[in-house]
C-alpha cells in the first residue's frame, strides 16, 4: 500500500527545474516507492542486482544509453563514477525531470554527485514516516508508547509486522552489511557497542570524549563513527542556538536520532509496557518530538532553522523553531497530564531573548487536551502533526 509521502510535492517542484535529483535517505525509508510513485513513466533500474550493477560500472555509457528520455536509477552510490557520464548527457540534453537517482549512503553518494552533477541536480531527502504520514496507513499505533516503539520505517506499516522482529533484522543488516563497506569501521562488534551508547543518550549532548571513553576507542574514532551514523541517517546532531546576547550558551550538539523505534530496540526494549516505565522514557520522547518536526521540515524542503538553546547556568529549551520574524520555543514532556510548569523554563528563556526576537512557546506533551493562548500552546503528541512549526514551502 502506497502511502502519499510530504517530500512528493517538492519532488515534483524540483522535477520541473532541475534535469536530475538526488534523493537519499535511510535504506527502507521509502524512496523507491516515492519516486516510482511520483514519476511512473520513467523506467526503473536498481544497480542492488550484481549483474545490472556490473553493466553500469564496466559500460556505463551502454547502460545509460538505454535510458534516452532519461531514468530512476536506485541505489546509484553502487557506481559511483556514474554520475560523471551522466554529466555529459544532461549537459547535451538539460531537459528537466529526466533522472532521478536514489542512494542510501549519503556519504559515498552526495561526494560523487558534488563532483560531477554540481547545479544539474536537485538534492532531497527522505526520512522514515512523520506522524502524519504514519496515519494515512490503515494500521498504526494509537498510544504514545507502541508510537515511540514502532518507529516510523514504512515497511512496518505496510505490512503489519511486529516491529521488534523486523528492526532487528534492520539494525542487523545495516551493521553486517553497509558497515562493511565503510574503510572507518574495523572492529563491528564495537562499532555496535558504540551504536547502543549513542541510542542511551539520545537528547543529550554528544560528548564525543565520553563516549570514546565509554567505548574504549579513541576520540577520533567516536567522531567518524558518529559522522558514519549521521551520513546514514540514523542519528542528527542539533546545533546550539546562537545569539548576540552576553549569557554564555554551550557549543555541542544534541545528539537526537531520527527513529526511536530504533533507539527503543537498541536499548533492549521490546514492549510498550516496558517502555512505559523506563527510566530513558523522557527522552525518547523529546527525540520523537524533535525527530518529528525535523522530517516535516525535511519533507518540505527545508534543511536549517532548527536548535536547542542552554546556557551555561543549565536554563535549556528542547527545540528553538526558526521563522522569518519569531521563534518557537519549544518544549517536550511526556507527562499525560497538562501543567503550566511545562513552560516555565522557556518563558524565562523568552525574557531573554525578548530584545532580539519574539517568541512563540509550545509544550507537546503526552496527554491528549489542547490548550492554545495567545503565544502559549500546549500540544497533545498525537496533534503535532497539525501544529504550525514550518513556514510555507516555496
Amino acid at each position: 500500500m502506497a502511502v502519499d509521502r510530504d517530500l512528493a510535492p517538492a519532488l515534483v517542484r524540483s522535477a520541473r527545474s532541475a534535469p536530475a535529483i538526488t534523493l537519499t535517505g535511510p535504506r527502507q525509508s521509502g524512496k523507491t516507492t516515492l519516486c516510482q510513485t511520483v514519476f511512473p513513466q520513467h523506467p526503473y533500474v536498481s544497480l542492488e542486482a550484481p549483474d545490472v550493477r556490473s553493466f553500469a560500472t564496466e559500460d556505463p555509457r551502454a547502460f545509460l544509453a538505454q535510458f534516452p528520455r532519461g531514468a530512476i536509477i536506485d541505489e546509484v552510490q553502487r557506481a559511483p563514477d556514474l554520475p560523471s557520464y551522466l554529466q555529459g548527457l544532461i549537459d547535451a540534453d538539460p531537459t528537466p525531470g529526466q533522472w532521478i537517482l536514489t542512494g542510501s549512503q549519503n556519504f559515498s553518494l552526495v561526494e560523487s554527485v558534488n563532483q560531477s552533477l554540481a547545479g544539474r541536480t536537485a538534492v532531497l531527502n527522505l526520512l522514515p514516516l512523520s506522524r502524519g504520514e504514519a496515519i494515512r496507513f490503515s494500521r498504526y499505533p494509537q498510544s504514545l508508547d507502541e508510537a515511540l516503539l514502532t518507529g516510523g520505517y514504512p515497511r512496518i506499516y505496510d505490512r503489519g509486522l511486529d516491529p521488534a522482529d523486523w528492526i532487528g533484522s534492520y539494525i542487523a543488516t545495516y551493521l553486517e552489511r553497509d558497515v562493511r563497506t565503510l574503510r572507518n569501521v574495523g572492529d563491528l562488534s564495537a562499532f555496535g557497542r558504540f551504536v547502543q551508547l549513542c541510542a542511551g543518550r539520545t537528547a543529550q549532548l554528544a560528548n564525543l570524549s565520553s563516549l570514546a571513553d565509554d567505548c574504549g576507542i579513541s576520540q577520533p574514532t567516536a567522531k567518524a563513527w558518529l559522522s558514519i551514523l549521521e551520513a546514514s541517517f540514523v542519528v542528527f546532531l542539533l546545533p546550539p542556538f546562537h545569539s548576540n546576547l552576553r549569557k554564555r550558551l554551550v557549543k555541542m550538539p544534541k545528539l537526537h536520532f531520527y527513529d526511536t523505534g530504533l533507539v527503543c530496540h537498541l536499548l533492549g526494549i521490546r514492549s510498550a509496557s516496558q517502555l512505559h516505565s523506563h527510566p530513558l522514557r523522557g527522552p525518547i520522547f523529546e527525540t520523537w518530538v524533535v525527530s518529528e518536526i525535523a522530517k516535516q521540515r525535511t519533507h518540505r524542503g527545508l534543511t536549517r532553522g532548527l536548535s536547542f538553546y542552554r546556557d551555561r547556568s543549565g536554563t535549556e529549551v528542547d527545540l528553538v523553531v526558526e521563522h522569518t520574524e519569531r521563534l518557537t520555543l519549544l518544549e517536550a514532556k511526556s507527562a499525560t497530564t497538562p501543567s503550566a510548569g511545562f513552560l516555565k523554563t522557556a518563558r524565562k528563556v523568552a525574557a531573554h531573548l525578548q530584545d532580539q526576537h519574539r517568541c512563540d512557546l509550545v509544550a507537546v506533551y503526552g496527554g491528549d487536551q489542547l490548550q492554545q493562548r495567545t503565544e502559549e500552546s500546549l500540544v497533545p503528541w498525537a496533534q503535532l502533526h497539525q501544529a504550525d512549526l514550518s513556514p510555507p514551502s516555496g
